[in-house]
């Protein structure tokens, strides 16, 4: 009985675990909400991202490449993925200037000042969300091009 028992147990947590890698982020970017929640749309999202933000998985899980957050080393590819993943955060940030989804991506690029690199973004703002609907892709490559376009931002991780 306890053999069975065990075995049960194991197949569910091997069920589990496969779903949460298989499954991509939702709005709430990585971190122990998108393992918990996936990529379930609406209103879950929000108990996504306050798992995440009360946690503080995100932000660890970005730098070290654990909590369902890739660790690609940084770079162009990165730069993007992490804007595309966390989208909704990033533009809130964009728009005031300052983050933590800009100090990340600046950390992803290999920028040299965070707080210039959300003064270029910010008043970039209108070219880079020319649309509220605009594609995240679109959205990656118009950052991507600003932080290019601005060398004394220094940015040296972006091809």
């Amino acid at each position: 009985m306890k053999r069975a028992a065990v075995a049960v147990f194991s197949l569910v947590v091997m069920l589990v675990a496969t779903t949460v890698q298989a499954d991509p982020y939702g709005t709430a970017g990585c971190g122990l909400g998108s393992m918990i929640f996936g990529d379930e749309k609406g209103i879950v999202q929000i108990f996504a991202a306050t798992t995440n933000g009360s946690s503080g998985t995100q932000t660890f899980g970005i730098t070290t490449g654990t909590s369902n957050c890739a660790d690609s080393g940084g770079g162009t590819d990165s730069a993007k993925a992490f804007i595309e993943t966390n989208r909704e955060a990033f533009s809130k940030d964009v728009a005031r200037g300052q983050g933590e989804t800009i100090t990340n991506l600046s950390a992803l690029a290999g920028c040299a000042d965070p707080r210039a690199v959300g003064s270029t973004l910010q008043s970039s703002f209108e070219a880079i969300f020319p649309q509220g609907d605009s594609a995240d892709t679109e959205v990656s490559r118009a950052v991507i091009d600003t932080l290019k376009a601005h060398p004394e931002l220094a940015c040296g991780l972006l091809g």
